[in-house]
């Protein structure tokens, strides 16, 4: 089981130097990946600018999105982003993707809802065609070739059964949402079954989110961010705010629960932005 952090460029008015220094801290305390998580109408960091960001400052720990939102992107400079992120990072990329909730992100983008499932489902197939140096003019292929063979793995989020095909066909696995163990569960027997399927020969790689907070203001801070972010969600803010990890036992706790489940990943975002709590769940992961 591999745990990360999320890095706090979703929360607004985080100073930037706070993180880099998170980005510094969470590879010198030995968490093995900082995620991002993606909106375009908030006063967040575009998740891939902050990865980018991150490797600059850092040599060796993995750089998720967890998800980025895909049908609201143009695809060809989306996978020149991303490539370009695995190349100067050394490889160092594992894309999550999903279709997001919100309509207005795809209304700011002069993007449309409707059709977005098969939008994701043709642009993943397209990036693989990129990433492989399919010519596209006078100059050849887009590039740069990503560091990694074939590109970065990638892991379709959503737990809607046409998630799950998406993921069955396109992709390397699945990522779960921040619903809980039991989600994660129901979703990821799901995938393994579509998987069989599909005939695939190797078997899904999995990954999911978390929420924790450590020490009353990382708590209270967590819970805030929690209400804000998801408030389009109704009632299922509060559940997440009442599911975020709030000690070291129950960090420990959900990291066995979720190996055991098969998950491979586990990624904990918080809703402070003090980098402190990057020490504090490194010293929870190593309890």
């Amino acid at each position: 089981m591999e745990a990360g952090i999320g890095l706090p460029s979703t929360i607004p008015g985080v100073d930037p130097q706070a993180i880099m220094e998170w980005a510094r801290r969470a590879e010198a305390r030995g968490l093995a990946a900082l995620g991002v998580i993606d909106r375009l109408v908030y006063p967040n960091y575009d998740p891939l600018i902050a990865l980018a960001a991150a490797a600059a400052v850092t040599s060796r720990i993995k750089l998720v999105t967890a998800i980025l939102i895909m049908p609201y992107r143009a695809t060809a400079v989306m996978a020149k982003q991303i490539a370009s992120v695995d190349r100067l990072s050394g490889g160092r990329v594992m894309l999550g993707v999903g279709l997001g909730g919100r309509a207005e992100d795809y209304e700011a983008a002069g993007a449309a809802t409707a059709g977005r499932g098969r939008r994701e489902g043709q642009q993943l197939e397209e990036i693989r065609r990129i990433w492989a140096g399919e010519k596209r003019g006078h100059a050849g292929d887009i590039g740069p070739e990503p560091s990694q063979k074939g590109g970065p793995v990638i892991l379709v989020g959503g737990a809607s059964d046409a998630a799950i095909q998406r993921a069955a066909k396109h992709a390397d696995g699945w990522i779960a949402g921040g619903g809980g163990l039991e989600a994660f569960k129901a979703g990821s027997a799901k995938v393994k079954a579509a998987w069989q399927e599909a005939g695939r020969a190797s078997p899904p790689k999995f990954a999911a989110l978390a929420y924790f907070g450590l020490g009353q203001e990382a708590i209270d801070a967590t819970a805030s961010f929690l209400r804000h972010y998801y408030a389009i969600a109704g009632p299922y803010a509060e559940k997440l705010v009442e599911s975020a990890l709030t000690s070291p036992e129950a960090i420990k706790q959900a990291l066995t629960a979720y190996e055991q489940a098969g998950c491979q990943q586990l990624l904990l975002f918080t809703g402070s932005t003090n980098p402190d709590q990057v020490d504090r769940l490194a010293e929870a992961v190593a309890a």
